[in-house]
């Protein structure tokens, strides 16, 4: 009888914790809403605030679901502008060297096209064919998580997820970001998830650069399948 109980136990405790990576990214897709149901959203308007060194700046993300985006900063009166365009992309940053409508290329352009799709790259790995490894548990601030490595299909870019055991919700990504022509660690730490008709969207995201805070954006609304004119995506003459 003893054995018996033991050998049961231990059956419940492989069944417990033996996850795969597609257990845990189905999980975690379902938690946000489902894949099929962010692939449905035609359009979304984000409206909020970047924070960086103490300074907050307006922020709009305006997004044509799987075909373009647009990011408009605005910082002491001039525009900050991110774009992608159905395989294109352009930009204007006045503080970094492109003061007028520049064209985006590679990595960025990459990035940008990330940012176009509602379903990140996660949560949409199979279709996009990105690579995913489960790795040994960690903890995030107290909180035990899944711990996934997702290597990008065109650059090999990569980036490790940590979901949440006990929700399933995202709590932390790690990546390398490019700043100032050189490469650091960035860590962004995801919160105060709400839903919006019927899918869980982060409205706060702390970036560390090197464990150090660097920006912070909190959006006051998150509005799906409203009016977006595709005007704002042309690249001006």
């Amino acid at each position: 009888m003893k054995k018996l109980l033991v050998m049961l136990l231990s059956l419940i405790s492989v069944s417990a914790f033996s996850q795969t990576v597609e257990d845990v990214i189905l999980k975690y897709s379902t938690a946000m809403g489902g894949l099929d149901a962010f692939n449905k959203v035609n359009t979304a308007k984000l409206t909020g605030v970047l924070t960086t060194q103490g300074i907050e700046l307006p922020l709009t993300t305006q997004v044509v679901n799987g075909k373009a985006m647009r990011t408009d900063v605005t910082v002491n009166g001039q525009a900050i502008v991110n774009v992608y365009d159905n395989g294109t992309g352009w930009k204007i940053n006045p503080y970094g060297g492109a003061p007028t409508p520049t064209d985006v290329t590679g990595t960025e352009l990459i990035s940008f096209k990330a940012q176009a799709n509602l379903a990140n790259n996660l949560m949409d790995y199979k279709n996009r064919g990105h690579k995913v490894e489960l790795l040994e548990q960690e903890d995030v601030e107290g909180v035990k998580a899944y711990k996934i490595k997702l290597t990008t299909k065109d650059e090999g870019k990569v980036t490790t997820y940590f979901i949440s055991t006990t929700d399933n919700m995202l709590l932390k990504s790690v990546t390398k970001r490019e700043i100032a022509g050189n490469e650091y660690d960035a860590e962004s730490f995801y919160s105060g998830f709400k839903t919006v008709n019927g899918l869980k969207f982060c409205f706060q995201f702390v970036q560390k650069i090197e464990g150090k805070p660097f920006q912070d954006v909190k959006y006051s609304s998150i509005e799906l399948n409203v009016a977006v004119d595709e005007s704002i995506f042309v690249k001006p003459k």
